[in-house]
């Protein structure tokens, strides 16, 4: 095994199969897929999340659409190979031992990168010390806290374990894994002889971070109440450096991360400006998200990838080629992967849903500001515009977080309003959003809708996959669609961008112009100008397909934050 890596990715989730629930949605997604780009490109790096043996949910809607959840059941052993590695962590002055499961992430060109899952589920602990690798994102504020100290800590600890020990750069995928500096930093003074944390240590710990930030939503950035913190961690004489914890009687994930970084960045350009506003003075460079072309891409598409851009796996840009591929081909290849969609659909739901009518998706995480409903807003000019311009057919996806009410009542209403619209538009909700269905999603609907209130959408990534797949975009001016829009070229924009946008962004203005863009727009164009429909979706792949993936993500990481 070779040890020398020169860069740790920690992450909280890490999305690598279908098949292992070690991911909740976009965060865990992102992290796979920069792990799968990073050993295409044969990276010098390691990962290391948590094993999550119970999963974040199993996602069930009742008849009413209403949400439940179930743990995940998974064998570990089919996916994963056990290491020797022990580590032992304090948790309120007791050891906590630690292991780790290995997956080896293997590159188009060869590199291989090694992810360690953190495990306490071992006879030597405790029973509830046992859990902490259970479930993700799940427990109350102290369970999260225990499972913090275990990824930041126990993380950097195994690595040592496993001899990593020569790294050079650490990267925190948001605030979840801020307690590695802690222990960087106790490795710092010791390492120099000292008993005390000085500027010396400091900077030597800023050093060799980087912080990736991934949300203007306050739930998305952890705190601590100090008292808290004490009592798991016991004292540390880094809680009394100001210039490291900012609030005296809060431990903040984020600040903390921001404070020991020497690069910090948010994951579009847009995100970049909003979070240099939420932490001010802080220097927080941008680089947009992007996909793992070679994950996402349908076979139908890969097959036609093959065929007239040999190479895209290893050069994802060469994808702007695809404007060379006849338009008669990639709609052949739409039409594929669009019937097996409609067949799951229909096979799952009884939706009886048309293989030719337009097929509009929305999937993601359920919560409020996302907007999932504002399509819905008025049901009778929905039926109009599908009455009288073109028939429409909706899928619907996405989880709610099992705490987030508003979210669950949000799934239940767009579960219940397909009834209102039937027979005129035939409308589902799928259960159980994962990787798998994800794909089949963004690949198979016609256009890919998304509604958040800006300027709540960091980035979002599931436009570009498929982008990937020549599916156009309908999407407010938030996030990576902010810099992936040419209007009637890669989709269509709904409503105008606001540099200013506010919390009482006018919803009832989005949804005036959503419909507006559906009947003047969108719905004419693919029944009544095909070709122009086929021509946005190939500029859709050699526009946004061929810059907005991990490929060219990790370029910028590597020339702004790894080796700069």
């Amino acid at each position: 095994m070779n040890n020398h890596k020169r860069i740790a990715y920690f992450s909280m989730e890490i999305g690598l199969e279908v098949g292992m629930p070690t991911y909740s949605g976009g965060l865990g997604i992102l992290a796979g897929d920069t792990i799968k780009s990073a050993a295409d490109l044969k990276l010098s790096l390691v990962a290391v999340s948590l094993l999550h043996r119970k999963g974040y949910f199993y996602q069930q809607l009742d008849n009413s659409g209403w949400q439940s959840e179930q743990p995940m059941e998974w064998v570990i052993q089919d996916f994963l190979k056990p290491t020797d590695a022990r580590a032992v962590i304090s948790i309120e002055g007791r050891q906590v031992h630690v292991t780790a499961w290995q997956y080896d992430v293997k590159g188009v060109s060869g590199g291989v990168i090694p992810v360690y899952f953190l495990d306490t589920d071992l006879p030597e602990n405790a029973e509830w010390d046992r859990s902490l690798s259970h479930y993700l994102y799940g427990g109350d504020a102290y369970y999260r806290f225990c499972q913090e100290v275990l990824l930041g800590i126990g993380g950097v600890r195994i690595l040592r374990a496993l001899a990593h020990d020569q790294l050079e750069r650490y990267h925190m995928n948001e605030g979840h894994a801020g307690l590695l500096t802690l222990e960087l930093l106790d490795e710092a003074y010791r390492n120099n002889g000292t008993h005390d944390i000085t500027e010396e240590e400091l900077n030597e710990v800023r050093e060799k971070c980087v912080f990736t930030t991934h949300t203007p939503v306050p739930a998305g950035h952890d705190k601590f109440p100090m008292e808290m913190v004490r009592k798991v961690l016991g004292d540390h004489q880094a809680f009394e450096l100001k210039n490291v914890f900012c609030c005296e009687d809060t431990l903040n994930m984020t600040y903390l991360a921001l404070n020991l970084s020497h690069y910090v960045n948010g994951v579009a350009k847009k995100h970049g400006e909003v979070s240099r506003h939420m932490f001010a003075p802080y220097i927080i460079d941008s680089i947009t998200n992007g996909v793992h072309a070679a994950t996402w891409v349908s076979g139908p598409f890969q097959e036609l990838f093959d065929k007239y851009i040999p190479g895209w796996r290893e050069d994802n840009y060469s994808l702007r080629y695809a404007l060379n591929i006849p338009n008669e081909e990639v709609w052949k290849a739409h039409e594929k992967v669009k019937r097996e969609l409609i067949l799951h659909v229909n096979r799952e739901a009884n939706a009886g849903m048309d293989f030719d009518l337009l097929t509009i998706g929305f999937a993601r995480r359920a919560a409020s500001y996302k907007r999932a409903d504002l399509l819905l807003e008025d049901v009778n000019r929905l039926k109009q515009i599908s009455g009288s311009i073109g028939p429409i057919q909706i899928i619907y996806a996405g989880k709610a977080h099992p705490h987030d009410e508003k979210g669950k009542h949000l799934i239940q209403k767009i579960f219940q309003m397909a009834k209102d619209l039937r027979p005129d538009i035939k409308m589902v909700y799928l259960p159980n959003y994962d990787m798998e269905l994800g794909k089949l999603l963004t690949a198979g609907v016609d256009v890919w809708l998304n509604t958040p209130q800006p300027p709540m959408e960091a980035s979002g990534t599931s436009g570009m996959k498929a982008a990937l797949n020549a599916v156009p975009s309908l999407s407010i001016l938030d996030g990576w669609w902010i810099e992936g829009c040419i209007e009637k070229v890669t989709g269509w924009a709904i409503g105008a961008f606001q540099d200013d946008a506010k919390d009482e962004r006018d919803r009832a203005a989005d949804v005036k112009a959503l419909y507006q863009k559906l009947e003047q727009s969108v719905v004419p164009m693919f029944y009544q100008d095909r070709p122009a429909f086929i021509n946005m979706m190939t500029h859709a792949i050699a526009l946004n397909g061929s810059f907005f993936n991990t490929q060219r993500m990790m370029s910028q990481y590597v020339l702004k934050a790894y080796f700069s």
